[in-house]
Parts: C-alpha cells; sequence; structure tokens
C-alpha cells in the first residue's frame, strides 16, 4: 500500500478504512468500479484491532457476532469460509459488590448466542482488502476538506491548519467515518445547514468513550473452578469481563470493559495494575500474573473520538442516518460509517448495511455473489 499520495481524480473515492469503508471498497471492486480509499491511520481496520499473543488474535475493539439477528454478517463469514466459534459460557459468572464483596452468579448463557472469529475480527478486513488493488488503498491519509464542485467533489487530503499534502477530484464521496469525527475534523464547502451539523454532532461515536483490557494466560485456569470467566462489578476498574480464550481454551485470557470514565484514564500504568488486583480478588492469584497484557483506550484516539464522547454512554444509542438523510449535496457524498444505520447501528452489522446503501442502496438484497 502506497503512503505517498498524488493528487489526481476518481469516480468513487472512500473516506475511511474500518469496516464500512473497506466494505463499501469491496463492492465497488467487485462491480468494476474505479475508486480511492483514504484512511488516516497507518493500518486498516478503524476500531477493529486484533493484536496477536502466541498466534491468538486478542479483539481490543468488537468481539462477537450474533448469527441470529445479523444476516449480513452471517453470509459475509460463509462467503469467506471463515471459521468461527462459540463464546465460552460454561460455568458460573463472578459478581463483584461496592467493599469488593464477591458473590457467584449462576451459570446462563447470553441471548443472542455471541459467536467470535478464528483470528479475531480483524479477519474480515484482511480477507476484503485482499480482494482489493493495494493500488487504490492510501495509509496515513486524513481528509481535511470536502468542496462540492460543479463536476463533483474536491477532497483535500492532510490536517486544516497544514497545507494540503493532495487534492483529489471525485465524481462520488462515501463518507465511512463517525459522524461526529466528521463534522468536527472535516471543513465542509459549502457549509453544512445548522440542522445538519447539529444531527452530526449529536450521534454518539459506538465505543469511543470506551477502553478495554485483555489479560493473557498459559491455560484457562477459572475453568478448572468452575468458571465462566464472565465478570460483572459495581466498583471497577473493569465493570465488565468475560472469556477471551482462543477456541479450545489455549492460548487463555480474560477480557473486558473499563468502568472508568474516559476523564480518569489518564495514567493508564496504575491503571492497569489496579485492574490486575481486582482480577485475582475475582478469579485467584494467577490472574494477578498474566503473560501478556493489552490495554486500548479509544477516547484517546484522535481517529475515533472527539471532546462530545469523553461522557459514558448509559445505553445503545437508537442509531438512524443524520437529520433523516443518507447522503448530502444530491447524493455527491453519501453516509457510510455504522452509526448513519437505522439497522443496528453502532455494530459491524450497522457497518456493513451502511456500506452497502451508500454503494448501491439496497443493502440487504445485495451481498458478495461472486464465487471464491
Amino acid at each position: 500500500m502506497r503512503r505517498v499520495l498524488a493528487s489526481h481524480s476518481c469516480d468513487n473515492l472512500i473516506i475511511g478504512g474500518g469496516l464500512s469503508g473497506i466494505y463499501a471498497a469491496f463492492l465497488l471492486a467487485e462491480r468494476g468500479e474505479e475508486f480511492v480509499l483514504l484512511e488516516a491511520r497507518s493500518r486498516l481496520g478503524g476500531r477493529i484491532l486484533s493484536p496477536l499473543w502466541q498466534g491468538m488474535a486478542c479483539d481490543l475493539g468488537p468481539s462477537w457476532y450474533w448469527p441470529e439477528i445479523q444476516p449480513l454478517m452471517v453470509r459475509l463469514i460463509e462467503h469467506f469460509e471463515l471459521p468461527v466459534f462459540r463464546q465460552y459460557e460454561e460455568g458460573n459468572g463472578r459478581y463483584q459488590l461496592n467493599g469488593n464483596l464477591i458473590r457467584n452468579l449462576s451459570g446462563y448463557v447470553m441471548e443472542p448466542l455471541s459467536f467470535r472469529l478464528e483470528g479475531g475480527m480483524i479477519r474480515l478486513v484482511e480477507v476484503l482488502r485482499q480482494r482489493i488493488s493495494p493500488a487504490a488503498i492510501f495509509l496515513e491519509s486524513p481528509v481535511c476538506g470536502l468542496v462540492r464542485c460543479a463536476d463533483g467533489v474536491e477532497v483535500t487530503v492532510g490536517r486544516l491548519e497544514e497545507e494540503p499534502r493532495a487534492v483529489y477530484q471525485a465524481d462520488r464521496v462515501i463518507l465511512a467515518l463517525p459522524p461526529r469525527l466528521a463534522a468536527a475534523t472535516i471543513l465542509f464547502t459549502p457549509e453544512l445547514s445548522h440542522e445538519l451539523t447539529q444531527a452530526l454532532l449529536q450521534i454518539p461515536t459506538w465505543m469511543a468513550c470506551q477502553a478495554k483490557f485483555s489479560a493473557l494466560y498459559e491455560e484457562p485456569f477459572w475453568r478448572h473452578q468452575g468458571l465462566s470467566g464472565q465478570g460483572f462489578s459495581q466498583c471497577g476498574p473493569m465493570a465488565e469481563i468475560h472469556d477471551g480464550s482462543a477456541d479450545g481454551g489455549f492460548p487463555a485470557g480474560l477480557i473486558g470493559f473499563l468502568g472508568v470514565p474516559a476523564a480518569g484514564r489518564r495514567e493508564p500504568e496504575p491503571l492497569q495494575q489496579a485492574i490486575l488486583e481486582q482480577l485475582a480478588l475475582l478469579y485467584g492469584q494467577p490472574a494477578a500474573h498474566p503473560a501478556m497484557t493489552f490495554y486500548q483506550d479509544w477516547a484517546r484516539e484522535p481517529f475515533t473520538a472527539t471532546f462530545y464522547d469523553q461522557p459514558p454512554l448509559r445505553e445503545h444509542p437508537l442509531y438512524r442516518p443524520p437529520a433523516g438523510q443518507t447522503a448530502i449535496w444530491d447524493g455527491l457524498v453519501a453516509f457510510a460509517g455504522t452509526e448513519t444505520s437505522e439497522h443496528q447501528g453502532g455494530y459491524l452489522e450497522g457497518a456493513l448495511y451502511a456500506a452497502a446503501r451508500a454503494v448501491d442502496g439496497n443493502p440487504l438484497s445485495r451481498l458478495p455473489l461472486k464465487r471464491l
């Protein structure tokens, strides 16, 4: 993948290389259409992040999908024949009350059933990328300006306070970014209406206020105690914990979400030490000595979160197209981020739905049909 850009024209320009953007690129490639994909980070995937330890991928972004309610995810995974496995949930859970009082929770299975991908959710991004020409993907390419022109959209690459690195002339733009991030980092000319700007800013970016921590071990010792790895806490620092092991339990892992608001996560080292102490309290002393840990604070990611995303979300937002619009400028710029999807917005399913809608307007009826 090239990192140095040359200015030129293109039919379709995709802004954002998360699942929505890379899926939109895949669909365009299937149709034989020309496109360019610009991604601000030095990697593809967006909030999908799956570092490896001993061959096991640790999902620090989205971890699960739910086959019973996510047909787009199911058909994409089946199309690429990606191996999957059930989230481990056998045994009792643990519940931590204030004052460090620990109770067992009777074992139960979450509904609908949760599944994970072998190799992590990044496998989705990898298999889609393999079917896209590397010459069409540009990393480290943040977009700072969109200008409506008589013959399309002018797209400026760089930062608002710096000289442009490149300028593209695109017939059509697919904006596969969180709406808040787009409103906060891209200068639109002519400027968007007040109603639409406010609608963009009022859509919370899913996971942007969250942080995840993973502790990895040689074996799943908690399973030997009859524990599922599920854990919930009133006092934290981890609020929700799950078994993050590979299929079969080796390598093993405990992974979960912090309950500490973003403002309280400015010093990660003492926070991570407190997490290990909490895991030891819930699962025994072996939990205090992982072979490896991973920590990801999405609120500190400038290409994910904005200032408005710092307060914690109390429930899953009701996502929909901003101000009821799936596109602006007479269809020249289409919204494709998961937060703009009226179908399971915020989830990976919503990212696929919004991308397919942006490409050809009928997301549930058209999926990749070519045989591999």
